[in-house]
């Protein structure tokens, strides 16, 4: 009992620090390990399932507990004298006990053991869950902080343009209109830079969320790189790490192991489970002992429906396992093919696409301002320098998604 008060105390314990730790944001940027570490620690829904993977083992104690013996303690005439010979005093006392054939205990404990396993790897197979969502929302908010930043960088770049155009209006070299055109642009910029502080503020939130801080603040903060990766583990390898690894695939491997115990068990519960006991009697001055023996008769109720309904079960689970095999195949692939797919389009960003939409915006700012360009020549090539940019960023971001969408796939860390 002891023991028991203690561990309670532990949990309570534990799960109180674990609720201080939600109100609190890291005081600084975090690494994206570090917000893996933090939300395996405080995410609430995975701190509800590891609580449940605990209140499912304590289930093998009752498994593993033998039948309890009954005592029975009666007696007869006991207000009676006790020297009346017509009516003498009776006491009796009874200790019977049922005693359990066919293993049943060891294959309620083996029902009790596969439970606990395919309890866990769901567990896992939510934490899985989590870390991808986690991934994916520090993906974005990382996109999001670089998105502002280009913009930012836009939007102070082109209001030096319109100082500039201003100066030249006052000068006479432009007309009003061209001038009006131009300061009509910033706008957009403005508008540009407006929507991705507000997508950084969104992103930080849902990261934030599923880190277990309750409420969110301004001033959480991250650090990473959306730089390109290089990835060289082949598919095949890929493969058969998800076939190792997958939660899932365990879990359906696992209730294959639940169901062929639910079948031995539904055997054993067929058979004839006889109790046995002894009794003393007291009956006036005289002393008897005896013993019972009751097997009951299962002529008509030998646990028929129940046998059979297992082993169909137990079918439906072997099926159950191919189905989750093929779909780790499936969603590794799936993946693969998203990240070859988004890789080979970050790649023509960078090695083309962004240096050509620099040099034009450059060349055409240079031109427009010694008048040899027009003003729409101008606007269309810092137009496609801003969206090349924020294209190329994308790019970036999506094969980071991919990568981590693969690595769901194969509950394995992709990138080492």
């Amino acid at each position: 009992m002891r023991r028991l008060l203690r561990r309670s105390a532990f949990l309570l314990a534990a799960l109180l620090s674990g609720v201080s730790m939600q109100a609190q944001a890291p005081p600084g940027p975090i690494t994206l390990q570090q917000a893996l570490d933090m939300a395996r620690t405080r995410n609430p829904n995975l701190l509800s399932g590891q609580q449940h993977v605990i209140a499912t083992r304590a289930t093998e104690i009752t498994a593993g507990l033998r039948q309890n013996p009954n005592f029975t303690l009666s007696g007869a005439n006991v207000s009676l004298p006790a020297n009346n010979p017509s009516s003498p005093y009776t006491y009796v006392g009874n200790v019977n006990r049922l005693f359990e054939r066919g293993e049943k205990r060891r294959w309620r404990l083996d029902i009790a053991h596969a439970t606990t396993d395919v309890t866990q790897s769901q567990y896992k197979d939510s934490e899985r869950q989590t870390v991808l969502a986690v991934k994916q929302a520090f993906t974005q908010m990382l996109a999001a902080k670089a998105a502002l930043k280009i913009a930012d960088d836009n939007l102070q770049g082109y209001r030096k343009t319109v100082d500039l155009s201003k100066a030249r209006l006052d000068a006479g070299d432009i007309s009003a209109t061209d001038f009006e055109r131009i300061d009509l642009q910033l706008a957009e910029f403005e508008s540009d830079y407006d929507t991705a502080k507000l997508n950084l503020t969104q992103s930080s939130d849902q990261l934030q969320l599923l880190l277990g801080i309750d409420k969110p603040t301004d001033t959480f903060d991250i650090t990473g790189t959306l730089e390109l990766p290089t990835l060289t583990a082949p598919l095949t390898q890929i493969e058969q790490q998800a076939l190792q690894s997958r939660p899932d695939y365990l879990a359906a491997e696992q209730s294959v192991r639940l169901a062929d115990a639910n079948v031995k068990f539904a055997d054993a519960n067929g058979s004839i489970d006889p109790t046995i006991g002894g009794e003393y009697e007291r009956v006036g001055v005289f002393n008897s002992a005896g013993f019972q023996v009751s097997i009951p008769l299962r002529i008509f109720d030998r646990n028929q429906g129940e046998k059979e309904r297992t082993r169909y079960e137990a079918q439906s689970s072997r099926f159950a396992e191919t189905a989750a095999r093929n779909q780790v195949v499936n969603d590794v692939d799936q993946a693969w093919a998203g990240y070859e797919t988004a890789i080979s389009m970050a790649t023509r960003y960078h090695g083309h696409y962004l240096q050509e939409a620099t040099r034009v915006r450059d060349n055409l700012e240079f031109s427009y301002r010694h008048g040899g360009a027009t003003l729409l020549d101008y606007l269309d090539a810092l137009r496609d320098y801003r969206q090349t940019n924020l294209d190329a960023l994308n790019a970036n971001t999506q094969v980071w998604l991919a990568i981590h969408q693969l690595s769901f796939a194969a509950a394995t860390e992709i990138l080492p």
